[in-house]
Order: C-alpha cells, then sequence, then structure tokens
C-alpha cells in the first residue's frame, strides 16, 4: 500500500531517518509484534553506548517508528564488522504498511552515508533466502553476493527464554563511496 502523500510531496520529505533515542525502544516492538525481541533491543542499544553499535529509525509524523536498522561497528566476526573499516547491517525492517514507498532506500542510503563519513569503506549484511525483495532491494543499492551463511544465531526472549534461529542467508558487501 502506497502512502496516500500529495503529489508535491515523497515518503522522503515526510519520514525523518534519525538515530534511535533510548525512548524509542519500546517503539521497536511495533505493538508487541516484535515483543520477542525486548532483550535483544536493550542489548544493542547497550552496544550503541558503548560505541560498537549503531541504532536508526525511520519516524513518520504522527504515527510513530516505521522502520528500523541496526549497525554493528565491531564484532568477534570480522567478516563482517572490524571497527576500522567494516560495518555491518542487520535488523533493517519497515513495517508492511509502508514499503514500496523508497523508505527502506532513504534509510540505507542515509545509514551507508554516515558509515562513510565515520571513516568505514564496506558494509556487510545477510539477506534471508526467502526474502527476494529485499535481495533485489539490496542489489539496486549495490550490494553484491559474496556467500552463503547458515544464519545460525539465538537470543533470550522477553520471558527469558534462549530461542534459536536458523535463517539460511545470502551474505552481500558493498564498497562505500
Amino acid at each position: 500500500m502506497s502512502l496516500d502523500l500529495q503529489p508535491e510531496h515523497s515518503a522522503s520529505d515526510i519520514v525523518h531517518i534519525r538515530p534511535l533515542v533510548r525512548s524509542d525502544l519500546p517503539a521497536l516492538e511495533w505493538e508487541g509484534e516484535y515483543i520477542h525481541f525486548r532483550r535483544l533491543y536493550a542489548d544493542v542499544y547497550r552496544r550503541v553506548e558503548s560505541g560498537d553499535g549503531l541504532m536508526w529509525v525511520a519516524d513518520l509524523p504522527g504515527k510513530g517508528i516505521i522502520g528500523q536498522l541496526f549497525v554493528s561497528l565491531s564484532s568477534n566476526r570480522p567478516e563482517l564488522s572490524d571497527g576500522i573499516h567494516r560495518a555491518y547491517i542487520y535488523g533493517f525492517r519497515v513495517r508492511p504498511l509502508y514499503r514500496s514507498n523508497g523508505i527502506g532506500t532513504r534509510m540505507m542510503i542515509e545509514v551507508e552515508a554516515d558509515l562513510v563519513r565515520r571513516g568505514y569503506h564496506w558494509v556487510t549484511l545477510n539477506v534471508a533466502q526467502d526474502n527476494p525483495g529485499a535481495l533485489r532491494l539490496y542489489e539496486r543499492l549495490g550490494y553484491q553476493v559474496v556467500g552463503y551463511e547458515p544464519g545460525e544465531w539465538s537470543y533470550i526472549d522477553h520471558l527469558g527464554v534462549r530461542q534459536d534461529v536458523k535463517e539460511p542467508a545470502w551474505r552481500m558487501r558493498k564498497v562505500l563511496p
């Protein structure tokens, strides 16, 4: 569904892409849809506070947060992020109602520009093999598939229960300008 905008406006004109602030954390749960990630979001925010990560949101006035994107600047997997030249994008989503309006593209462009300002030269990400729409978006933005990722990871949900995830993915990479 597209946003009902006046002809002189686009989604890029009204959506604010900005770094997340602590008070935004509950809004990442999207009215309970992602409540199971509550602890994960808090962990990512701690990485932001320590300088090892970034959290970005797309904020639509009157509607709230409609997109989210996280960046790891350094990790124990230097092929993903090394704290110097390579950063890793993950947790990227736009609410279904607002997709196909350029919001995801704009988020990626703004985050990439921020990474360039920080001195990063490469961006990596993983895209689920069963998500052809996201794969097309990333390819259109200049990302190339460079390998396979088994996509096995785990997290502790909001109830304190370990959740194991298996999302076979394609590893993608882009050289930043």
